[in-house]
Parts: structure tokens; C-alpha cells; sequence
């Protein structure tokens, strides 16, 4: 990874061993940031307080080597992404103004992308993950992501019951409990219906109507105009001496058609004027018959006045948009919502046979799911157990008490009461006896600051053997221990990164001596800027900082000869 501007960061360059990498340094030095730029790369939230006060923006590059068809590589090169002669170029850049942005292979990708690599890249174990597993929720899922498909299949097939059995519940309290507000709901809707069955609105007719209502209206005016318009086109019989239009037409017409042979321009307007005539001429007789049709019956009109009300009363009542079609629109929604209510007795006699056979069906469910559990608890169990001898805790025992929450209103297969939840019915908890004849108890409870780091370690650790990842990133996860027990975790860790990366911030020189590479976060102050950086730590300078990091000073003598002695015994043991 190379970091830039981020935190006390300036500009380093983080070389990361394939197998076991230790990053040490003091207190406040940036450690944190090393795993903080991971994070960054692998999608997690951008806060622009971590960029270097000066700086634009902070830069997060890294160089992850992997196979073509790993699945981090197929998800990158679904998203546009490349390799680079078989590594994944991954960036993020966070803005001082919070902006953030990503790139994956020479490609910008959303944010979001880096999370889904994530998952397939690098499992991150931390203190914020020790404190959650001491929360027997978090147990439970941890237990079932150990398990696999072993739980996962039993699960999918319980939840998708559940949430059945939830909905079918649901549904049934409601037709149930509401009968009376359902049964006035049902009486309304078939007033209305009855009512709009009653005047039988046709789609359109409302506008019709009021076309016909306006010409009825005006009848009288309309026909005179009609009238007026004939005679000034057509002539007046009552006045044989008047002047019309189509007596001028004709004229012009006649004048033009005596000398038409002359000029072939003159012959074509004689020809637009005849044209014209003849307009004129079905003009006045569509307006003559106008006249004679026009109905002026005002029983007619009273009729479609009539008819008019009785739509308008529905469309207030049933049409929110005003219109008959609206009306129709609802008459449509009211008869399927009226046939359901009508259905309620058939539908709460099927709604109560599907939910007693879902509840027997999520009762066998239940007991499969708690038998998978109770089946990988005991190999989870044996397996941190095994860890624990390994971490200096060769007589701690851990076991895993699944049991179930008692609820009268559910009740399992053998009758026993029990509450059904999202998950299941098991409460998952991890006792830890710490010596022989001590009686298990619950984790948090039962284990001291140092066992507890231990067994928090030893969980982590068989997580990190079902991961099918190839990178695991541990952020303290050994405070609280020290001596030989710091010893054995150095020594577990390098075993674990004889088969994956592992990286490790710590603060113990017992587990840094065991990495194959170490790097220093040291920070420097030059009176006016603070700045860290990152080395990689050999021969002599290694030994320099296990002494520190033993006695608190470097050119302790006894401190050095501890160092190489723990070096010693590191190379020797792997």
C-alpha cells in the first residue's frame, strides 16, 4: 500500500510480507492509520477529519496479487477492471471536503465495489469484534457463519417459513379483529355500487352531455346565426333585390371566363373563383340544414340536464378526478375489494389452516436448525479448546450452551413452549472453564483481561481457518497479555500465515519477533509539522525496536540481548 496524507501520515509506502507481517511503533505513532488505509481500500466510510491538515485530499493505493479466477478478480473485471500482470490496482481518495472516490484496475467504480471485494479479499479481526462476541447474539452468529451451509441451508428454509408464517398471521389478526369495520367497509361499497349501477354512467358521456346542454341552450341564437350566415351567402327569398355572396362570386366568375383564352394567368384564377362558388354554394346549404336539424325541444334539454346531475352526484362522491371514468375506475376497485370482504370467512378458514401447518412445519425447521447447531457447536468448541492449549491455556475448556427462549404462545415438537424469532429458537452462549473443576461460565464472566484476549484470539483464529480468504488483518486482538502466553500467540500467528497473509498490529516484541517482516510507524517533529512514517525493519534496526519495545529504551543491554534472544527462538521455532 503507499499512504498519503492521511492522519499523521505524509507519505509512506507500506510493504506487506505473504506471509506473517508485524506493524509496531509507539503509542499515537499512526499504527492505527495502517489499518485505517486498509479499510479505506476496502470500502469503508471516508471521513474527511483523517485527512492532513494542508492537504486536498488523502490517498489510499494498493497492489493486491491474485488469481484471474479468483472472485475478487471476476467481480473486478465484471465491473470494466484489469489486471496488471496479475495484481488489482485498487485506489481511494478522500477529499477534505468529505468527497470520495475509487478506482479498481484503472477503472472508477463506486465505493460500494470495494466493499464486495472486500469480502473475498481480507477478513478483518479486531477489539470492536472481540467486544461484540461477548453479546450472545453475535455468538449465535458467529457459531452459524463457523457451521457454513451446514446452518445456512436449514436457515434459509426456517426464515422463508417464518416470514410466511408472520404475513399468514398478520393477514389473519386483521380479517379477525376488524370483522366489524370490514363488514361496514363491505355495506359501503355495495351502497355505492348499487348507486352507480343505478345510472349506469357510459365512459365520455359527461362530456358529450355537456356539449349537448350548451347547443340546446342556445338554440334560438345558434339558428339565427345559421340563418343570417345562409341568406348572406345564398340571398334572402323575402328580398329578390338583395345583394349575396354568391351573386358576386358568380359575376367575378363570368367577367373572367369571357376573356380567359387570352391569358393563361387570368384562366387559372377563373378557375380558383369557380372553385370558390361551389364552396360558397355547399357552405350555405350545410348551413340551411343546420338550421331546419337544430332542435330547440326543452324537454330534451331538461333531460340532459337531468341526466347531467346524476353524474355530477357521482363524480363528488366516487370520481376524484371529476370525471365519469374515474367513477367507473372506482366502481372497478369496489367490486374486487368487495368480493375479498365477501370471501372473509372462506379466507379465515384457509389463512388458519395454512398458518397451523406452517407452525409445524417451522417446528421441524426449528429442531433441524437447532440440531445443525448443537452439531457444529461441538466442533467449534473442540476447535477453540484446541487453540486455547496452544495459547498457554493448556486446561481451558470452552463449550457452547444453546438453548431455547421460553414463550407460551409457540411451542416445539416435543410440545415444550418456545419462542420463534428471525433466527430461530436457540440462544447461543460461549462458557469457558479455565481450569479443571472450575464450572463453565459465560465468557465475559468467566475469563480474566489476559484469558479473555486468548480466547477472543483462539475464536478469531478458527474464523480465520473457515474464511476462504486470503488475507487476515488482527488490530490488537493481543492487549491485555503478556509472558509466555504472548509467546504462544506469536507462535500460533506464524502458523496461521504458513497458509494465508496475516498482518498483526501489536504491541508485544513476544509476537512481533515470530513475523517474517516488521514495520515501524515512527513519528517525527521538526518543531513545526508532525509527520510518520513507515519502515521496514532488518538486521540491527529490528532488534533495536523489539528492545524498545521490551524496556521502553533502545540501547538497553539487557533488553538487546533479550530481542535477539526472542528472534532466536522465533526462527528456531518456525
Amino acid at each position: 500500500m503507499r499512504i498519503r496524507s492521511l492522519g499523521v501520515i505524509d507519505d509512506a509506502v507500506v510493504e506487506l510480507s505473504p506471509g506473517f507481517t508485524a506493524v509496531t511503533g509507539e503509542t499515537g505513532a499512526g499504527k492505527t492509520m495502517v489499518v485505517t488505509s486498509l479499510g479505506l481500500l476496502l470500502g469503508g466510510r471516508a471521513d474527511p477529519a483523517l485527512v492532513r491538515i494542508g492537504a486536498k485530499a488523502a490517498v489510499v493505493e494498493g497492489r493486491i496479487v491474485m488469481r484471474p479466477d479468483a472472485p475478487a478478480a471476476v467481480r473486478a473485471e465484471e465491473a470494466g477492471a484489469e489486471l496488471d500482470d496479475g495484481a488489482l490496482l485498487i485506489s481511494r481518495t478522500v477529499s477534505a471536503e468529505g468527497r470520495s472516490r475509487a478506482h479498481v484496475g484503472g477503472r472508477s467504480v463506486p465505493v460500494g465495489l470495494l466493499g464486495e471485494l472486500a469480502d473475498d479479499l481480507v477478513a478483518v479481526h479486531g477489539q470492536t469484534d472481540q467486544q461484540g462476541l461477548l453479546r450472545p447474539a453475535r455468538q449465535r452468529q458467529a457459531l452459524d457463519r463457523y457451521a457454513g451451509d451446514a446452518v445456512a441451508v436449514p436457515l434459509e428454509k426456517y426464515g422463508s417459513a417464518y416470514r410466511r408464517l408472520r404475513a399468514v398471521t398478520v393477514e389473519l389478526d386483521e380479517i379477525t379483529t376488524r370483522a366489524r369495520e370490514r363488514a361496514q367497509e363491505a355495506d359501503l361499497l355495495r351502497f355505492g355500487l348499487d348507486e352507480i349501477a343505478a345510472v349506469e354512467p357510459v365512459a365520455g358521456e359527461d362530456a358529450e352531455l355537456a356539449a349537448e346542454a350548451e347547443r340546446l341552450g342556445h338554440a334560438e341564437a345558434l339558428a339565427q346565426a345559421a340563418q343570417a350566415a345562409h341568406g348572406a351567402l345564398a340571398g334572402n327569398p323575402e328580398d329578390p333585390e338583395a345583394i349575396d355572396a354568391n351573386m358576386l362570386v358568380a359575376g367575378a366568375h363570368r367577367a373572367l371566363e369571357a376573356v380567359r383564352s387570352h391569358d393563361p394567368a387570368l384562366a387559372a384564377l377563373a378557375e380558383r373563383i369557380g372553385e370558390l362558388g361551389i364552396l360558397l354554394s355547399d357552405v350555405a346549404g350545410e348551413l340551411a340544414g343546420y338550421a331546419d336539424d337544430l332542435d330547440a325541444d326543452p324537454l330534451r334539454l331538461a333531460a340532459v340536464e337531468e341526466r347531467r346531475a346524476a353524474l355530477t352526484q357521482l363524480t363528488r362522491k366516487y370520481g376524484t378526478e371529476g370525471t365519469v371514468e374515474a367513477v367507473l375506475a372506482w366502481a372497478e376497485q369496489g367490486a374486487a375489494r368487495l368480493l375479498e370482504l365477501d370471501g372473509d370467512d372462506e379466507r379465515i378458514t384457509e389463512l388458519t389452516a395454512e398458518r397451523d401447518g406452517l407452525r409445524s412445519e417451522l417446528s421441524l425447521l426449528a429442531q433441524a436448525l437447532t440440531d445443525a447447531r448443537v452439531e457444529a457447536a461441538t466442533r467449534f468448541a473442540s476447535a477453540v479448546t484446541a487453540e486455547l492449549a496452544s495459547l498457554a491455556m493448556p486446561h481451558a475448556r470452552v463449550t457452547i450452551d444453546i438453548r431455547q427462549t421460553e414463550d407460551p404462545e409457540g411451542v416445539d415438537v416435543d410440545g415444550r413452549p418456545v419462542a420463534y424469532g428471525p433466527s430461530g429458537t436457540d440462544e447461543v452462549e460461549l462458557l469457558l472453564a479455565p481450569h479443571p473443576g472450575a464450572q463453565p461460565r459465560p465468557i465475559a464472566k468467566g475469563a480474566s483481561g489476559g484469558e479473555l484476549s486468548r480466547v477472543m484470539l483462539a475464536v478469531e483464529v478458527v474464523f480465520a481457518g473457515t474464511d476462504p480468504v486470503p488475507t487476515y488483518l488482527f488490530d490488537e486482538v493481543d492487549a491485555g497479555v503478556g509472558g509466555k502466553a504472548a509467546v504462544e500467540i506469536g507462535r500460533r500467528l506464524a502458523k496461521l500465515a504458513r497458509s494465508a497473509q496475516v498482518v498483526v498490529v501489536t504491541h508485544l516484541p513476544q509476537v512481533a519477533a515470530f513475523a517474517d517482516r516488521q514495520l515501524l510507524v515512527e513519528k517525527t517533529n521538526d518543531g513545526s509539522v508532525t509527520r510518520s512514517g513507515v519502515t521496514v525493519l532488518e538486521g540491527e534496526d529490528r532488534v533495536r525496536e523489539l528492545s524498545r519495545m521490551l524496556a521502553g529504551h533502545e540501547d538497553s543491554v539487557s533488553a538487546r540481548a533479550h530481542a535477539e534472544e526472542l528472534l532466536a527462538a522465533a526462527r528456531a521455532d518456525m
